[in-house]
């Protein structure tokens, strides 16, 4: 059997520049809806401030690291779940969080800071990580990746669109709750679409080798949402509180990560197909816990 760290996914690059094209219009969708308001709420509570970016930012890259040194698994999925780990929440986030009956002002509020605080610590932790642990540093040196890089890639897609959506939404806030309603539904349904042509073209290589990533994914989901829980209790928050920063840790943009993986590796492999499991597992992780609790709690 090819060796994982040796596969790589097609990707073209027409297809490439739709995909950073969608991300973006997603973010912008998102940032739409964000207001000044949703800051200050987290400025007037610092607790819920810290405890969520201890564990998203800095706890679950730093876990992530302790497991990959615990299981060690091929380079190319070690980098991989190093990228989902670093990259910041998913914008499905804010639609579980209120289906969980958990504090839906602080999910959009910690999506917000996220997103600025990710322009430079997705890039920067996993610069760290990814070159702390061995095998993944040799990988990286083969792909010769600059961490400037990664700041102007990730400031396109996540910081240019949230500053002008947040414009939008300031100045013209009727116009921009019309554009939120049209934009993030299509934006979604144009990134999926994207995604699956590209998992239709190179499917043989996904189902030959999903199966080596399945336990991977799904034990550091359960780890990253078990961090949550963990960070939220030891700050001593409210149950409303604890289920949303346990489904902000467990939920990752990793259709960020994807992003970043055709752009600066090419498709490899391990990181590839990690990331995508992580994107699908993690919608299914977080519905059934949004479910469970929208039926349990008051």
């Amino acid at each position: 059997m090819q060796d994982l760290d040796n596969v790589t996914i097609n990707f073209d690059a027409n297809g490439l520049w739709l995909l950073n094209i969608a991300l973006a219009v997603v973010m912008f969708g998102v940032a739409l809806g964000i207001t000044t308001t949703d800051f200050k709420l987290l400025l007037k509570e610092p607790k819920l401030l810290v405890a969520g970016v201890l564990s998203q930012f800095v706890l679950l890259p730093l876990v992530t690291f302790l497991f990959v040194l615990v299981i060690e698994p091929q380079p190319s999925i070690a980098l991989g779940l190093f990228m989902v780990a670093a990259c910041p929440g998913g914008n499905i986030s804010n639609f579980m969080t209120h289906l969980a009956k958990g504090n839906t002002a602080l999910s959009i509020s910690l999506t917000a800071f996220a997103t600025v605080l990710a322009v430079f610590l997705t890039p920067l932790n996993f610069e760290l990580y990814g070159n702390l642990y061995q095998p993944t540093a040799s990988l990286l040196q083969t792909v010769n990746i600059s961490f400037l890089e990664l700041l102007k890639l990730v400031s396109l897609i996540l910081g240019v669109p949230l500053i002008l959506g947040m414009l939008v939404r300031n100045r013209y806030e009727v116009l921009a709750i019309k554009l939120s309603k049209l934009l993030k539904p299509l934006s979604i349904i144009v990134f999926i679409a994207i995604v699956c042509i590209a998992f239709y073209k190179n499917l043989n290589v996904f189902m030959g080798y999903v199966k080596h990533v399945i336990g991977i994914g799904i034990t550091h989901n359960i780890i990253a949402i078990l961090l949550g829980f963990l960070v939220a209790k030891l700050f001593g928050l409210s149950l409303k509180n604890q289920k949303t920063i346990m489904i902000e840790t467990g939920i990752q943009n990793s259709g960020l990560g994807l992003l970043l993986i055709f752009t600066f590796f090419d498709g490899l492999g391990g990181m590839a197909i990690i990331a995508a499991f992580w994107g699908i597992w993690h919608i299914i992780s977080g519905l059934v816990l949004s479910l469970y609790w929208s039926r349990n709690s008051n």
